[in-house]
């Protein structure tokens, strides 16, 4: 799990289902940051893309925290990331821990959404981060590629 460092961050003690999600985009922009200096030339561009989504994704969330009279977390100034990376090999589980710790901060705000807004945040959040889990699956040549239940316990 991608935590941040330091301290945890307090805003996951809220237990506001979007600020959660918030501080899970936060570390996974930071975790892809961190692997762009150890995946190889060809999987750059790719690193590159999915940071982008995560960084939308986490603006929409921000947007939605606002909307609805909240304060948006601020990102920690660092992040311990699940493994040492120092190649593309731990780089890459350092990208699939970051999604699969998105996944389950989606699943629960699909869980807790109380509106169409935050369900549609919550559905289109898990459903992005699952097929980057995959395609990071399928890099590490793990099986199975996609899981059934994504952001559950039982779905690692």
């Amino acid at each position: 799990m991608t935590s941040p460092s330091p301290v945890p961050s307090p805003v996951a003690d809220t237990g506001d289902p979007l600020v959660v999600a918030a501080d899970a985009e936060n570390a996974a922009i930071f975790t892809y940051g961190v692997i762009t200096a150890f995946v190889t030339a060809a999987r750059r561009r790719m690193v590159g893309d999915y940071a982008a989504e995560h960084r939308a994704r986490r603006d929409e969330i921000d947007r939605a925290i606002t909307a609805a009279g909240g304060t948006s977390p601020l990102a920690a100034a660092g992040y311990t990331l699940p493994v040492q990376v120092t190649d593309p090999e731990t780089a890459a589980r350092a990208a699939l821990a970051a999604e699969i710790d998105c996944t389950t901060a989606y699943r629960a705000l699909l869980e807790q959404a109380d509106d169409e807004a935050g369900r549609r945040i919550g559905v289109d959040g898990l459903s992005d981060c699952a097929v980057r889990a995959a395609t990071w699956r399928a890099l590490l040549q793990e099986t199975p590629v996609t899981v059934a239940f994504p952001g559950s316990p039982v779905s690692g």
